[in-house]
């Protein structure tokens, strides 16, 4: 096939669209190329729908290439690319949040995207062209999907907003914005933000739809030229035998189930599943019943809140669900917080480690560290649930990153708090909007530690019921599980008493008008505020202490130069002291020493080790020290560790000695006084 490219210019960077590098055998494929960063991505369709699933199976894989960076992996014995990093399980879960609205409901046929990175400038970050090439991939394809969708990222720096900025422009930046746009609505949002005003973050937004024509129209340029045409979907047509016995077994409970259970809603039409199950025994009518009973489960929660702004759990469209808030309750753990909010339980545990504990990052930007860890789990129980434990999921990683973007602008600079920090929430029960709870239980846990926060931070998530003709609409705060399912956003902010530092939005339906946004915002604010309100009760600042089980840290400056007088050859002094003290040590390059123990005692004793290891001495000064060598000529004493000087045998008393072994002895504790110190740094003493 001969290779057909479109170009343009967005925000003063051109960008190409191009079948030059493509997959012949996928159903759609393009590259896309912003300055030298080039991504792949490939779009593929099973031939046949998967039966008896009730989801659509899209698959999204994002693939990152060390040599797109001409970098070799750093692991020693590993050299082949493994796990994705948490950079590509975030992309991921960006495109495919992205995505994922724009296929037919219906649609059970697997699809499958995979962007690979093949090339990477060091400016231009790819996940954007990720995001572009994906669905410029299905746009042109067979696939049925209705695209094509703009992506950006938009910095704030000063006053100024920024259009797909380089990865130097965003260095400073108070806002960091990645949204997905379809016509004049948006579809995804992450946001990571210093305590921004909810008035920049709209500001963004219409920045954003300003620009998301031209990229869409660009993509359309493609699809006239290359473009297939989309396969038509067949859908099953619900069996009117099993309605009707559906109906006939649940629909006059449905209601009673929501709205009149005196156990949890989950548990009341739990149980109506399983008469619908009883009902069925062919194992496909069995399926589709189910299907049609959550239809209708679902149907009446929307119908309710639309028609009578009436929740399941009987609470106001814009009312918190009952709050409680424990704050230290483990006994050994550096920092813990219990956050109760309804159903939804996180526990969440602080650590504070040694500045040798970052957490190393080899990625394909750039090798870094990281300081500051936030970690989630959501083990089966918490959903009543059983299955095999793996290791985390996309979904674990994803509410993982959201709660510690949350929380990094408010984190402590490393010089006026060196501790490695790492955060986990273990989620012990679920029912909606758990990763908020992570951030407000890590917001606690850091205080109970003794963390000097620069402010609080809680989250809170807003759903939406909308009308088949989208023209009426109910915003709902604080969403329960069941409202999460049946509605048509999530929409997760977090954020300080100042301003926001964290939004994630995902929707089911083809995009979110700005009002409704805005509107989500305000009504986000509020409740993060009465939250916050209920937190600062419990805890109004950090504890001024550490726990006595928390590593303390002493740092120590000293002249880069005496670096290797702390250190001693192949390490000799520096494994010397920890040895006999048993704290850990961390040298920095600009001489910053590192003091870590439990002990206070084991610290006092290596910084003073250390202070001596580096003292500049000055003439006059005298010392008690060990004899560790005698000649025929003087004796050489060691006066602070690591240092010593020599007496010469006219300065060990009056008179002439003839015999100097016969007067001092190795391992003799003397009194001296420091008489010169020569052009080398060599000390000559005299007997005080």
């Amino acid at each position: 096939m001969e290779s057909v490219s479109v170009s343009g210019d967005i925000g003063g960077k051109k960008i190409e669209i191009s079948t030059s590098i493509s997959a012949l055998q996928a159903d759609g494929s393009v590259s896309v190329r912003i300055g030298d960063t080039i991504v792949l991505a490939m779009a593929t369709i099973s031939d046949e729908p998967r039966e008896g699933i009730d989801y659509f199976p899209l698959t999204v894989d994002y693939e990152e290439r060390m040599y797109a960076a001409g970098k070799i992996l750093g692991s020693r014995f590993i050299k082949r690319e493994g796990r994705p990093t948490e950079k590509a399980v975030l992309t991921d879960r960006m495109i495919d949040r992205s995505l994922r609205p724009l296929f037919p409901k219906k649609l059970r046929n697997d699809v499958q995207v995979i962007i690979t990175v093949l090339s990477i400038d060091g400016e231009n970050d790819p996940d954007i062209p990720a995001m572009i090439a994906a669905s410029t991939a299905l746009a042109i394809s067979e696939i049925p999907f209705f695209g094509p969708i703009s992506s950006f990222r938009i910095s704030k720096k000063g006053n100024e907003f920024v259009l797909n900025p380089t990865l130097k422009e965003r260095e400073g930046s108070t806002l960091d914005v990645v949204l997905s746009l379809k016509d004049e609505k948006i579809i995804m949002i992450e946001t990571v933000a210093n305590e921004v005003k909810e008035e920049d973050i709209v500001k963004s937004f219409q920045l954003a739809l300003k620009n998301s024509k031209k990229i869409i129209d660009l993509q359309n340029q493609l699809v006239k030229k290359i473009g297939s045409k989309k396969i038509e979907i067949k859908e099953v047509p619900q069996n009117p035998e099993i309605s009707k016995k559906v109906g006939e077994v649940v629909l006059k409970k449905i209601k009673d189930a929501i709205f009149g259970a005196k156990t949890e809603v989950k548990e009341a039409l739990d149980e109506l599943r399983v008469k619908v199950e009883d009902a069925f025994e062919d194992e496909k009518e069995r399926g589709h019943a189910l299907d049609i009973f959550d239809e209708l489960a679902y149907s009446e929660v929307r119908k309710s809140i639309l028609e009578e702004e009436k929740r399941a759990d009987g609470r106001k469209l814009d009312q918190l669900r009952d709050i409680s808030l424990e704050l230290g309750v483990l006994p050994r753990t550096h920092g813990s917080a219990l956050f109760k909010r309804g159903l939804t339980q996180s526990l969440t545990v602080t650590t504070l480690g040694s500045t040798a504990d970052v957490q190393i990052l080899d990625t394909m930007e750039e090798d870094s560290t990281k300081r500051y860890i936030h970690h989630y789990n959501f083990p089966p129980y918490s959903t009543g649930e059983t299955r095999p434990l793996r290791s985390a999921g996309r979904r674990e990683i994803g509410h993982g990153a959201l709660a510690e973007k949350a929380l990094r602008n408010v984190i402590p600079e490393k010089e006026n708090f060196p501790y490695t920090i790492r955060v986990v929430t273990e989620i012990l029960s679920s029912n909606g909007s758990t990763s908020m709870a992570a951030v407000c239980g890590s917001t606690l846990s850091l205080m109970d530690a003794g963390v000097p926060i620069k402010n609080a931070v809680a989250g809170i998530s807003i759903g939406l019921m909308t009308s088949e003709d989208e023209k009426k609409y109910k915003l709902l705060t604080d969403i329960i599980g069941l409202e999460d399912f049946a509605g048509d956003m999530d929409f997760k902010v977090a954020g300080t008493k100042n301003g926001i530092t964290a939004i994630q939005m995902d929707t089911k339906l083809y995009g979110l008008k700005i009002e409704i946004l805005k509107e989500s915002l305000e009504r986000a604010k509020r409740a993060r505020l009465e939250i916050l309100d209920k937190m600062l009760k419990v805890i109004p600042k950090p504890r001024p202490h550490l726990s006595k089980y928390a590593p303390r840290i002493d740092e120590v400056k000293i002249n880069p130069d005496k670096i290797r007088d702390v250190v001693g050859p192949g390490g000799r002094i520096i494994n010397e002291i920890i040895e006999e003290t048993g704290v850990e040590i961390d040298i920095e390059p600009d001489g910053t020493v590192m003091i870590f123990s439990t002990n206070p005692e084991a610290n006092k004793r290596a910084v003073e080790w250390v202070k001596n290891l580096t003292r500049e001495i000055k003439v006059g000064e005298v010392f008690t020290g060990k004899v560790t060598r005698i000649l025929d000529f003087g004796a050489f004493v060691e006066i602070l560790p690591g240092q010593e000087g020599m007496v010469h045998i006219s300065k060990l008393g009056k008179g002439y000695i003839k015999d100097i072994r016969k007067v001092i002895k190795v391992g003799d504790s003397i009194k001296v006084v420091v008489t010169e110190i020569d052009p080398e740094g060599r000390l000559n003493l005299a007997k005080a």
